[in-house]
């Protein structure tokens, strides 16, 4: 049962109300022939409340209407349901500042109705509510009154049908909520499920309080089919398209979401009930809620399809633990390169840190143990029969993705043939979608891998070893980099390429030398910054002409130590100021580079913006402890070229500067300007490099013909890992509902 039930009452013309005028009398109000019966009270008062919505005699009217909201009148639902939806919704007949300025005369009756019918219309009394606390803030506390009424109805015990639904509950405000009852009617009809249910759409904020989840547990428990029902509710909303809803909030931007106030409340609910689930497919639903919500309307931007699911989902995603943790960890780790609305990006920077706190590691750390293998071999190979034919689905160095078919006579074939296109669609379908999906993992792995290198992590050899270069999809590209083996007494490193051993691993010199990897060995990728000229000379003659074999820049790695004008300046860096760039693609490559921030364009704060990118810290460092750094570059809006549709089309580039905080992980301080001279020489060379890139590629200066630079070729491997990305995270959404338990 959706919207009102029972028979709608239409009492506009009852009573000719424009005809009576105030005899003074209170108990027959404005010259109402004196009704004896309740009946036709109620019938007086819905017509002066039709007078009012109509803003007629409204002084008048509502004098009387007051007196009548102060009587027992024995309400219906369904006039409770009338009066209420006059007020709001698609048959209000009312417009949302006439409301406002009414609200004292058109509520109260509304009210009186509800508490006195047998049920009532909870949605649209819970958004009264809101709009109750709005008016009591910004002008006085007679609406305290009211607010409070409607939360002790709100409080009231729902009334249940057996197999039916109370209508709040996957109302029809939004598509999602009829689509879900319409296709799980016998599983949301089990014992206990409205109870559960109920509770859930109690919840109106991100996270849950402790009274809360435990009262959840319980009706959980309690449920027939309870964590099914979340299952399928869960699915049900990450699969849902955005759309316009049926919003009640008068203050509404009216821009498609996923689900109206109601059952937006409902999934929160459902999502933090989803933690006393065991089962696996818990945290990939979370997961795959905030994949969805969080991103922007059509895939990407900075809207999100619903920024409350979104941050619901996230704060989920931190409460994980134990195992869970790990596996949460992963999803987190995914989503700030899709995520680009601030408000959750800050919530994953929050829940990385509480997972990570709890587990005293840091979230690189977290992320790499629980890195998925997708049924690949040590080979990095996964077959799957089709017929006479095998798929092969590998992962090569330096991170290489393929699908290939293997005929019965051996013959590779790069595409799928006809008799295993006609037999087995299905199976092709899912290998094809296991495709995807490597690829979206060899993408967020290379990242990893980078910014590994940018803080300087270092790892004993047992974990290198186990999630690093024997992983078989990090492995592929752990193996085309040059790491470096902390001599015993930890102040001297040697470097070297990995190389297999009958005993274990090697780093392989420039020179051919091979140097054991001992048991109590500790390794770090190697950076062109620590070394010596001579050593990254070497290591740039060694590698010659097969740069294409690393997975991302690494021995031509460009360095940017301090420049004098930088010594003299302390705190900002002006080397890239005043560079004019193509903002649509300056700003993809800086999301894609993880920095964030105001978008630029023709409204209130789009004439600058502070990009800022959170550095990341190294691997090896306890989550709890250890100073944060992060970097902001200035970009300001250019008129010139700028079209008239209030998107910016150019932007210039102003200084570069750094920030940090320190403190306990979820306790730390303010975030502070510091000197260039006291950032990390790692990071500020890693910040720099940054900038230089959005520089190189947007700029709108012609480059001199031939003139073929480390920052061109560079700009080159920027530009192919954009467009890789882009591919990875147009397919993410399908590799994620292949992916998804039915």
């Amino acid at each position: 049962m959706v919207g009102n039930t029972g028979n709608t009452v239409d009492a506009g013309n009852t009573v000719d109300a424009g005809s009576t005028g105030d005899t003074g009398n209170t108990e027959n109000p404005v010259g109402f022939p004196d009704s004896p019966d309740a009946a036709g009270r109620r019938e007086s008062a819905l017509a002066l409340h039709r007078r009012i919505c109509r803003r007629s005699d409204e002084e008048t009217a509502g004098r009387a209407l007051d007196a009548l909201a102060r009587q027992e009148l024995g309400w219906s639902t369904a006039e409770s349901d009338l009066l209420l939806s006059r007020l709001l919704g698609r048959d209000a007949e009312v417009a949302p500042h006439e409301l406002l300025d009414s609200f004292p005369h058109l509520v109260p009756i509304a009210l009186s109705a509800a508490e006195q019918a047998e049920d009532f219309d909870r949605t649209r009394v819970r958004a009264l509510r809101g709009i109750a606390e709005h008016l009591r803030v910004h002008r006085d506390a007679r609406f305290a009154a009211l607010r409070d009424r409607m939360d002790a109805l709100l409080r009231r015990p729902v009334p249940t049908v057996p197999g039916l639904l109370p209508r709040h509950l996957l109302d029809g405000l939004d598509d999602y909520g009829p689509a879900m009852r319409a296709a799980h009617p016998a599983v949301l009809q089990g014992a206990g499920t409205v109870e559960f249910l109920n509770h859930c759409a109690t919840l109106h904020r991100p996270r849950a309080p402790r009274n809360w989840r435990k009262r959840s547990a319980e009706l959980l428990g309690r449920a027939e089919g309870g964590a099914e029902v979340v299952r399928l509710l869960l699915e049900g909303i990450a699969a849902q398209p955005a759309h316009r809803v049926h919003e009640l909030d008068l203050w509404g931007m009216d821009v498609p979401t996923l689900a109206a106030a109601g059952n937006t409340a409902l999934v929160r609910g459902l999502l933090w009930a989803a933690l006393d689930v065991d089962a696996d497919w818990v945290v990939p639903r979370v997961g795959a809620v905030a994949l969805h919500a969080g991103t922007g309307l059509g895939g990407s931007g900075g809207m999100c399809r619903s920024r409350p699911l979104a941050t619901t989902a996230v704060a989920v995603l931190g409460a994980c633990g134990g195992a869970r943790g790990e596996e949460a960890v992963q999803w987190l780790g995914r989503l700030p390169r899709k995520v680009l609305n601030r408000a959750v990006a800050k919530g994953i920077a929050k829940a990385l840190e509480e997972v990570s706190a709890r587990s005293g590691v840091t979230p690189s750390m977290l992320r790499e143990r629980g890195v998925a293998t997708l049924g690949l071999d040590g080979r990095g190979v996964r077959e799957t029969p089709l017929g006479t034919y095998t798929a092969e689905l590998s992962v090569r160095e330096p991170g290489t993705v393929a699908l290939v078919f293997r005929s019965p006579e051996g013959r590779l074939l790069k595409t799928a043939p006809k008799e295993v296109r006609e037999a087995h669609a299905e199976e092709l379908k899912r290998v094809r979608a296991g495709l995807r999906e490597l690829r979206t993992l060899v993408a967020a792995e290379r990242s990893r891998l980078e910014e590994h290198l940018a803080a300087g992590t270092g790892w004993p050899a047992e974990d290198w070893q186990r999630y690093y270069v024997d992983h078989p999809v990090t492995g592929t590209m752990a193996r085309a980099l040059l790491w470096e083996v902390a001599e015993d007494d930890g102040e001297r490193w040697t470097a070297g390429l990995p190389e297999r051993t009958g005993g274990g691993w090697a780093l392989a010199g420039a020179d051919g030398t091979a140097r054991p990897v001992g048991t109590g060995a500790r390794l770090r990728l190697w950076h062109p910054l620590r070394a010596g000229g001579e050593e990254v000379a070497e290591w740039r003659d060694a590698t010659e002409g097969r740069e294409e074999d690393q997975p991302f820049r690494q021995v031509f790695r460009e360095m940017y130590p301090l420049t004098p004008a930088e010594w003299a300046t302390g705190s900002s860096s002006h080397r890239f100021a005043g560079r004019v760039l193509r903002y649509g693609q300056a700003r993809a490559l800086m999301t894609e580079r993880g920095w964030t921030g105001n978008h630029l364009g023709y409204f209130s704060d789009g004439w600058s913006s502070e990009m800022t990118k959170e550095l990341p810290v190294p691997g090896d460092v306890p989550a709890a402890e250890g100073t944060v750094w992060r970097a902001r570059l200035l970009v300001e809006l250019v008129d010139e070229g700028a079209s008239r549709d209030g998107v910016a089309r150019l932007c210039a580039t102003d200084r570069v500067w750094f920030e940090r905080r320190s403190g306990a992980a979820g306790a730390r301080g303010a975030w502070s300007e510091a000197a260039l001279t006291d950032v990390p020489a790692l990071a500020l060379s890693e910040a720099f490099r940054d900038v230089d890139l959005f520089v190189q590629v947007a700029s709108t200066e012609p480059r001199a013909a031939g003139a073929e630079t480390a920052e061109t070729a560079e700009t080159k491997m920027a530009e192919s890992e954009m467009a890789e990305s882009a591919e990875s995270a147009e397919s993410a959404t399908e590799t994620e509902e292949a992916a998804a338990p039915h």
